[in-house]
C-alpha cells in the first residue's frame, strides 16, 4: 500500500469530496443527495474560508514519475478505487462556531468519508491528529463532531481515538 498524505484540500479536489459526499448520505443515511447541489456547497468552502476547510488523505505512489498512474479514468465509483488524478482516498471538513461561553472558537469535525478499501488503515486518525495540532496552535477550545446516532462503527472510532460523547440532543427546524 502506498503512503498516506494528510493535506488541506484544494479546488481540485472539488469534485472528488462532493462524490464522497453523495456517497456517505447514501452508505449513513440511505439518502439521496443532488450531486450537483452537493458539488456547489463544496466549491463554496472553497470561495469563502469563514465557511470552513477540508482535509484530505491521499494515497501517495512509490513513483510519481509515473505519469500512466496519474491519468484520470472515468466514472470511478467514490466506493472502488483512489481517485487516480489525486490519489485522494478520505476527506473531512472542519467548521467553526464561535462559543461566548469560551470567548473561543469550537471546531467541528463534518462530513468524514473513507474509501471503503481504505477503511481501518489510519486515513481518519491522520486527518484527526492534523486537526487536532491546527487547532492547538490557533487555541481553540474544543474539537466537536457529530455522528448518526445508528453509525456504531464511526462511535467506536471516535471513542478509540479519545473522544468522548457529549450529552446534547441536537433539534432542528427545517425552513
Amino acid at each position: 500500500m502506498s503512503p498516506l498524505l494528510v493535506r488541506p484540500a484544494t479546488i481540485q479536489d472539488a469534485t472528488v469530496i462532493a462524490e464522497f459526499q453523495v456517497a456517505m448520505a447514501l452508505e449513513t443515511e440511505n439518502k439521496i443527495l443532488d450531486p450537483a447541489i452537493v458539488h456547489r456547497a463544496v466549491e463554496k468552502v472553497f470561495a469563502d474560508s469563514s465557511k470552513g476547510f477540508y482535509l484530505v488523505v491521499q494515497s501517495v505512489a512509490d513513483d510519481l514519475s509515473n505519469d500512466a498512474a496519474l491519468v484520470p479514468t472515468p466514472a470511478i465509483d467514490p466506493d472502488q478505487a483512489t481517485d487516480q488524478a489525486t490519489g485522494v482516498v478520505a476527506s473531512l471538513l472542519v467548521t467553526y462556531e464561535w462559543s461566548d461561553w469560551r470567548d473561543s472558537n469550537m471546531w467541528y469535525i463534518q462530513s468524514v468519508f473513507v474509501r471503503q478499501a481504505f477503511r481501518r488503515q489510519g486515513c481518519f486518525r491522520k486527518m484527526y491528529a492534523q486537526v487536532i495540532e491546527m487547532a492547538q496552535q490557533q487555541a481553540v477550545m474544543f474539537v466537536r463532531l457529530y455522528v448518526e446516532t445508528d453509525n456504531v462503527a464511526a462511535q467506536g472510532v471516535y471513542q478509540s481515538i479519545g473522544m468522548k460523547r457529549l450529552p446534547y440532543f441536537m433539534y432542528q427546524a427545517d425552513l
